[in-house]
């Protein structure tokens, strides 16, 4: 694995996934990357991504060290063949390319803007790094996909799912205040695809995801319909990506509760957080016996120890 970015880097989907419930059993090994260091680079903010990956590279033995660039570093110029005579001081071929002297491996934590898809679709924040710093990159989430919360999201299933048939995983939308982006949906899909996982898609019309992440996995727009039977209930809010960034429906009833849960096989609940209670997820949702959310943040250590494991042999 040279990067990591999405389901694609992997090579070893079953292997990585084992790695990072190994480590979770035995977690400090500062043996393995002592010496290394790891550069945390930050756009917009974070907490478990932050907190997880800097525990992450530390029980490996890495020191790891976080930019907030809003905060602690010159804005950057990410547009080739101008003068930069406006408010940008330095050029990402200088920042990342002195980021790539200084760091073993850098992770990086992009956003959209949600205004331009098809500017926000090719990554260019993300593949600037890749292009300029020489070294591997992890994405800490970019504007399209956040793959360390999906494989956290894949190791708390396995953890959660003793039988041997196929789970029935439904990803479902769920109403917000403000628009987001897609990228968690995105991203949680292409691993449940490749985990070869029974999943379905639901959320009101206006809401499909993009044909390239959700390929032939059934969408239905009946919310109850698609959650009968469920295994795992995955809440996600996320804007239009067909009339993008857009917020098209507020619909309060497609937040989850207790009575969404009767019509599912005794489903656990999942979200990535934060999540916005009594709005996203009900409070008798998110503190009753189903809810996996906190699991989910933990494994998130040892998803980063894995990753970085591989990069750093």
């Amino acid at each position: 694995m040279k990067h990591f970015t999405s389901i694609s880097d992997v090579n070893d989907l079953d292997a990585l996934l084992n790695k990072a419930i190994a480590f979770k059993k035995n977690a400090f090994q500062p043996k393995i990357a002592s010496g290394k260091k790891v550069g945390l680079i930050f756009l917009n903010p974070s907490l478990r991504t932050r907190l997880s990956s800097q525990i992450a590279a530390q029980n490996l033995g890495a020191e790891a060290i976080v930019l907030d660039i809003g905060k602690d570093g010159w804005a950057l110029e990410f547009e080739d063949g101008i003068a930069m005579n406006g408010d940008k001081a330095e050029h990402i071929r200088e920042a990342a390319g002195v980021m790539g002297r200084y760091f073993d491996v850098l992770g990086i934590r992009t956003f959209p803007e949600l205004k331009d898809r098809d500017a926000d679709y090719t990554e260019k924040l993300l593949n600037a790094f890749l292009d300029h710093s020489g070294i591997p990159i992890v994405s800490l989430e970019s504007a399209t996909r956040h793959p360390l919360q999906s494989l956290a999201d894949l190791m708390t299933i396995k953890e959660n799912w003793p039988e041997t048939r196929k789970p029935k995983v439904v990803l479902t939308w769920a109403p917000h205040i403000k628009a987001l982006p897609q990228a968690v949906a995105n991203s949680f899909t292409e691993w449940m695809i490749a985990a070869d996982m029974d999943l379905t898609i639901t959320n009101p019309i206006g809401y499909d995801l993009a044909s390239e992440f959700r390929k032939d996995v059934p969408v239905v727009h009946d919310q109850k319909a698609a959650l009968e039977g469920a295994d795992f209930v995955y809440v996600k809010n996320w804007s239009s990506y067909d009339h993008y960034g857009q917020v098209l429906s507020q619909d309060e009833t497609w937040s989850i509760g207790n009575q969404h849960l009767e019509v599912t096989n005794d489903a656990k609940v999942m979200h990535c957080l934060p999540v916005r209670r009594g709005l996203v997820i009900q409070d008798e949702a998110l503190d009753g016996p189903n809810a996996i959310h906190l699991d989910q943040a933990e494994n998130r250590v040892y998803a980063a120890q894995a990753v970085f494991n591989e990069l750093l042999k």
